[in-house]
């Protein structure tokens, strides 16, 4: 018999049975408000109905068009409606399945438009599970470790994590773009160095938004060296953070732009986006792949985009994000084990702390579970696992933001409440 590698470990118990909105509907009869979203996919929330429709239509059409084989309509107007969001400028795209995929394209394509070897990246950055990602992420060793050799020419700078270091944010902007100076000195001269790649808040590294001033000092920092700028907007992006792009919270913007996750609803596809004039220099044959472009992926990523217009979801985002990080500030004044609370729009992380300022993964962890219990999903993230992730669809309500917050400050209350019993205080 035949059994799911034990490797893979369920944050939750639940099974679902069905979903719709910001509900997930357990096979134990118990409706879960979903604040994981599959880890920021699900962006119109679970089964919108004119996300399923499309794909629906789609699949009775053709499933498996392969784009260079024969081209589908739904990817040319998913190229079409992308272009109306994507920054100017960047106006060609190129597709694949996942997130992992999309960041190994735009490193090779920076490399390749380049003729340089070495990419820089910053500490706590999550790029993907595949080597040449892996090799780029710094987000924990759980992510890389066990499978070297793996691929040579990343170097790492300092991410400007306030919070950590103790320091207000200017100077520790100033601090992480010093050391990014040193670094091109010391280890990648700027000659050899093909791009920067960074998230515009970190992921898996601890939901943390990058300051506007760090990306525009990159920005400044590319130009100046001849260096490809490559925003990963795997998670940031198509609204989750009330802003359509992550990096529109800053005045930087990319040579080559990361999309994924939330672009289909749930629809496996990812895409980079260039100017014309640098995809042009990528090799003939280092593009392609069986199953990127997917048709019904490419229609549900049309549907998608229509109802982020339509129903004004960038917009729900930062307003409903600022209500949860709101809310979550005033349940941190109460309960000192909240070290900090931050993140940007629908995208909020709270990282635990011990009295000393150290992460405190236990109570983290336990929360986590706990708010299952309540009926909320939850998810952490860090490196040391001890950030609570919420990540609401863009639909999500007022109310649902507000039974969000009480479910949570009631599972906090219950752990907390457990551990003072524990050592008699």
């Amino acid at each position: 018999m035949a059994s799911i590698s034990p490797v893979l470990k369920q944050a939750t118990p639940v099974v679902v049975d069905h979903a719709r909105g910001s509900w997930i509907h357990g096979t134990d009869g118990v409706a879960y408000l979903d604040f994981t979203t599959g880890i920021g996919v699900t962006s119109t929330g679970h089964c919108h109905p004119k996300i399923v429709e499309a794909a629906r239509e789609q699949v009775g059409s053709i499933i498996h068009a392969q784009y260079t084989t024969v081209m589908h309509k739904p990817l040319l107007e998913l190229t079409e409606k992308l272009g109306d969001v994507l920054p100017g400028g960047l106006d060609s795209v190129f597709y694949a399945n996942s997130g992992s995929e999309a960041v190994e394209a735009a490193v090779r394509l920076s490399r390749m438009a380049t003729g340089r070897p070495n990419i820089i990246v910053f500490q706590g950055g999550f790029h993907g599970r595949t080597v040449a990602a892996a090799s780029l992420t710094t987000a924990g060793t759980r992510f890389s470790a066990g499978f070297s050799p793996l691929m040579a020419g990343v170097h790492m700078s300092a991410f400007p994590y306030a919070y950590r270091y103790g320091w207000d944010e200017e100077t520790t902007v100033d601090f992480a773009l010093q050391e990014l100076d040193y670094l091109l000195k010391t280890r990648t001269a700027p000659e050899d160095t093909a791009a920067f790649l960074i998230e515009p808040a970190l992921g898996d590294g601890g939901y943390l938004p990058t300051p506007p001033r760090f990306l525009e000092g990159l920005r400044e920092r590319a130009n100046r060296h001849g260096i490809k700028l490559i925003f990963d907007e795997v998670q940031t992006g198509v609204g989750r953070t009330g802003k359509f792009w992550g990096h529109q919270h800053s005045a930087a913007t990319p040579d080559i732009l990361i999309t994924a996750k939330g672009i289909a609803s749930g629809f496996p596809i990812s895409a980079i986006a260039a100017s014309a004039e640098t995809m042009s220099k990528a090799w003939p044959g280092s593009q392609g792949g069986t199953y990127g472009g997917n048709a019904v992926a490419a229609a549900a990523g049309v549907a998608t985009l229509a109802v982020i217009e339509e129903e004004g979801l960038v917009d729900n985002a930062r307003v409903r994000g600022d209500q949860l990080q709101q809310g979550l500030k005033e349940i941190q004044s109460r309960f000192p084990v909240l070290g900090d609370v931050r993140g940007l729009g629908l995208m909020q992380g709270i990282e635990f702390t011990d009295p000393n300022g150290s992460p405190d993964t236990a109570t983290a962890a336990a929360v986590q579970q706990e708010t299952t219990k309540q009926g909320l999903l939850t998810l952490t993230c860090g490196p040391a696992g001890n950030v609570v992730r919420l990540i609401p669809a863009l639909i999500v309500s007022e109310d649902e933001i507000a039974t969000g917050l009480q479910r949570f400050e009631a599972a906090l209350s219950a752990v907390c409440d457990r551990a003072q019993s524990q050592t008699g205080n």
